[in-house]
Formats: structure tokens, sequence, C-alpha cells
């Protein structure tokens, strides 16, 4: 399978971690905090608007991130709670549980933040994140006609994560 970079989709994902669509939404975002990308595969339960929903989530990310830093015991420059760390830099969460859903995140060395929410009983998605960055570079970023900094309109890469997401979370 060829694209825009001429480079290929690896033709075996990671396995799946669980079985049946368990996936609620994902949000894709930029380093500076734009929401490019909004996924809801779950009935709508919304009482905040869009705009503040994605507020909120990059929040938490930063709020979770700044404290992970500055809590890391290997770190012998801890820097401020608050002040961002560069991405791959020192501490950070992978994941986080709670009684009625799982958040997995990562951050990609660009600054793109990669948010899935799914059961809570969901295994490890790392290597699921990493996959979906991968063909969300291939089919987003390199399209020609894609304007850096705006939120996604790939039909391509939208109906391959709905199928890739429906098997794996």
């Amino acid at each position: 399978m060829q694209f825009f970079g001429g480079s290929e989709i690896s033709p075996s994902p990671p396995a799946p971690t669980a079985s049946g669509n368990n996936a609620h939404m994902m949000y894709v975002f930029n380093r500076n905090g734009v929401c490019l990308l909004y996924r809801d595969w779950s009935p709508p339960l919304r009482t905040l608007n869009s705009q503040q929903d994605h507020k909120l989530m990059f929040g938490l990310l930063f709020s979770l991130k700044s404290l992970t830093a500055k809590m890391d015991p290997t770190g012998a420059d801890r820097g401020n709670l608050g002040v961002p760390q560069l991405p791959g830099q020192g501490c950070s969460f992978h994941s986080f549980r709670t009684n009625t859903y799982k958040l997995s995140f990562m951050e990609s060395p660009s600054g793109i933040k990669i948010i899935l929410v799914t059961h809570r009983r969901t295994g490890d998605l790392q290597e699921s994140l990493k996959y979906i960055y991968h063909f969300y570079v291939e089919y987003v970023v390199k399209n020609p006609l894609y304007t850096p900094g705006s939120p996604n309109r790939c039909e391509l890469f939208d109906t391959t994560l709905d199928q890739y997401v429906r098997g794996v979370a």
C-alpha cells in the first residue's frame, strides 16, 4: 500500500489488547494545544461544548505531564511545576485508569499528542498509539492538501482509524 510520502504502513499492526470496540474517544493535539482531531465512538453524553472539552483535556495532559516531571525521583533538575518538559524528556505518564475508563497517552518527538480513552480493562496501548501516529503522519501530515496546524480533513485516515480502533481497543 503506497501513499503520498512513498512509504508504507506496516501490514501487521500491533496485536489487539482486548476484544470488541471498547474505544470511547480519541484526541490529537499539536504542541500548542490545538485539537487537530477528535473522534467519539460512544453515545453522546456531552454537557460541555467541544471547545471547552478540548481545553479541559489538554489542561489535564499539561497538568499530569508537569506533575510527573516534578515527582521524577531520577531527575537531578526537576524544574518548576507547570513548566512543560520537551517531548521525550524526563518522566512522563502513559496511562491512568479510573473506575469507568482508561486514558492512554503518547507524545511524539514533534509534539503531537494522541489520547485514546477506552474501557477500563483495556491493556497497554503504547504500540497501538504509535501505530495510529504512524498512519496519521502518512495519511494526514504527508498529504499535499494538508495545512499544518489545521484540523484533520482526511477521509482515508478517518476510515482507517475507525477500522483499526474497532479491532484494537
